[in-house]
């Protein structure tokens, strides 16, 4: 029990037109991520596997149930402070579309989450500078996004993603816009993480990513369909 990290217990979302209407995007979610375990959610366009990620994020509130984070109750924490604290240093987050600040250089990307860090600022750089070479990119500290390639941007994002060391790194479709032999090398990125003992929590459609999870976590019709399947299975 010691082990659990996360814990979903009969949570329910669900959003509201202007006329009141409610519209349910997760029922009855009850969900369990144990620390060092590498989960994928998955299922087709729709299920809302996003709002679920959101919801471990501490972006977006459950309507009902409880979201339970290192076995204390934030499903319905208002305190700003402790929420942005939680993101920024207990989790963080790979974006799709990498959302690099393209003035920046690839080293000043990464070093953007160490405000919250009491470092001096050449204990800053030289954490990034370790943390790009880190994902092979120790030429490119002083290229800016535009003069990179997806795959190179991608992996600043990752770099970036462990500048605060966090417990959880959470990636909405880090692969999307990657084609296959460069999602494996993604892969590779985030397998070395895992075994650096992060805990990760994945979004993807790809089976090609899935296959590298400790477990797959089906989303179908709002609901957790099961969470051990064999991805072969379900492809």
């Amino acid at each position: 029990m010691e082990n659990t990290l996360i814990r979903l217990e009969n949570v329910k979302k669900s959003y509201f037109l202007t006329n009141k209407e409610e519209i349910p995007v997760l029922k009855w979610i009850d969900l369990k991520i144990l620390k060092k375990e590498f989960v994928v959610l998955m299922w087709e366009s729709g299920s809302w596997k996003s709002t679920l990620l959101n919801i471990i994020w501490c972006l977006h509130w459950v309507s009902s149930g409880k979201y339970e984070f290192q076995w204390e109750d934030i499903s319905f924490l208002k305190d700003d402070d402790m929420l942005s604290y939680i993101r920024n240093r207990k989790m963080w987050f790979i974006f799709q579309q990498f959302n690099l600040i393209p003035k920046l250089t690839a080293l000043e990307n990464v070093m953007l989450p160490s405000l919250y860090l009491e470092m001096s600022n050449l204990e800053k750089e030289n954490k990034a500078k370790m943390l790009l070479k880190k994902v092979w990119l120790w030429d490119k500290l002083i290229n800016r996004p535009w003069e990179l390639s997806g795959w190179q941007q991608q992996r600043v994002s990752i770099a970036r993603s462990l500048m605060n060391d966090p417990e959880i790194l959470l990636a909405d479709e880090p692969t999307w816009a990657l084609d296959s032999e460069t999602s494996i090398e993604v892969m590779k990125i985030i397998m070395d993480l895992k075994n650096d003992w992060k805990t990760i929590v994945m979004v993807t459609h790809t089976p090609l990513v899935a296959r590298y999870a400790d477990r797959i976590i089906f989303l179908k019709d709002w609901k957790v369909e099961n969470c051990n399947h064999k991805l072969e299975e379900h492809i």
